[in-house]
């Protein structure tokens, strides 16, 4: 990813041409996603949320301070997004989805296997170096710069996630 082809299209967004959003969005959405989706852990309320993400993004675009990490403030307005649809979701009164999955359509929005057990073992920020560098193919410079990291220490926590993974799955017999 180009920082500076994106600063310049966040700055014409912000200055009112509406064709730069997609650089933007293609260039800032799988970071975020994925961010989202470690803390809800459901794929139709990660998309939901994205959504909501952009939203917000695009209405605060004027409190962005240009020349920062967009795709950091992005995923900060993702990850609080995430934190209070939580919180929201707590105090619902819930369904059995499993019982009657056929009815609600939920085996669809499940996450991969793999997903769920990195979900489980792994700490938020392996997590989301993982998804960002194994799932969406994004390398390790552009995940350092996405999340305001070392490429030392993506490296190491890639590595270290990936083991820890592996130790996962073949307790589990599923390597």
């Amino acid at each position: 990813m180009d920082k500076e082809k994106l600063e310049r299209k966040i700055e014409a967004f912000a200055g009112g041409d509406k064709r730069a959003f997609g650089y933007i969005y293609d260039s800032t959405s799988k970071p975020a996603y994925f961010a989202i989706l470690y803390i809800v852990k459901n794929k139709a309320d990660a998309e939901d949320l994205l959504h909501d993400t952009y939203i917000k993004a695009i209405n605060a675009i004027s409190s962005y301070e240009h020349g920062t990490n967009f795709t950091a403030w992005l995923i900060r307005i993702g990850k609080n997004l995430a934190l209070n649809f939580i919180e929201r979701k707590k105090r619902e009164i819930s369904t059995d989805f499993d019982a009657e999955a056929w009815k609600y359509g939920t085996h669809e929005t499940e996450t991969p296997y793999i997903f769920d057990v990195a979900a489980k073992v792994l700490p938020e920020d392996e997590y989301e170096i993982v998804m960002l560098c194994q799932v969406t193919g994004y390398n390790r410079l552009e995940v350092a710069e996405f999340l305001n990291m070392a490429i030392g220490t993506v490296t190491w926590k890639n590595n270290e996630a990936l083991k820890k993974l592996k130790r996962e799955l073949e307790k589990e017999g599923r390597q």
